[in-house]
């Protein structure tokens, strides 16, 4: 795929986060995707895998935040493989604490399916709402 082609498919993904539905991302993610979280947070590592991605990270945060969760992509820009996206969550922790963090999205496509992700967003935001709150049933480094 171009990188016209490449924005277009995760523009279309980002609309359904906005609408809190991650299926369509789960669904273009390759089998050795990687999302990268930055910072030096409790979440902040690289989780290795399309079944560690929705088990470790997205299960810990389907526990600490009531759904559906969203995230709202507002600029995206593409060149070759890569597709970044600057978006806003729009989130409340179940216990009602706003969780509403800045990201930047770089996106490193491949044969149409997301492969890497490198997620970075406001880590002090991170470590007040949900630092504190990971699941200890989690796997989540610390």
């Amino acid at each position: 795929m171009n990188a016209a082609e490449n924005k277009e498919l995760v523009q279309e993904i980002f609309a359904e986060l906005a609408k809190g539905n991650a299926r369509p991302f789960v669904g273009h993610m390759a089998n050795d995707f990687s999302w990268t979280v930055t910072g030096t947070t409790k979440w902040s590592r690289t989780y290795a895998g399309k079944e560690v991605v929705v088990r470790e990270l997205f299960g810990a945060l389907g526990e600490l935040l009531t759904a559906p969760i969203t995230t709202i992509g507002h600029r995206f820009i593409a060149d070759g493989d890569y597709v970044v996206v600057e978006a806003h969550g729009k989130n409340t922790t179940k216990d009602r604490v706003p969780y509403n963090n800045s990201y930047c999205f770089v996106i490193r496509m491949a044969d149409g399916k997301l492969q890497e992700l490198t997620e970075y967003l406001d880590t002090q935001m991170v470590t007040t709402v949900l630092g504190e709150r990971v699941n200890p049933g989690a796997t989540l480094s610390s």
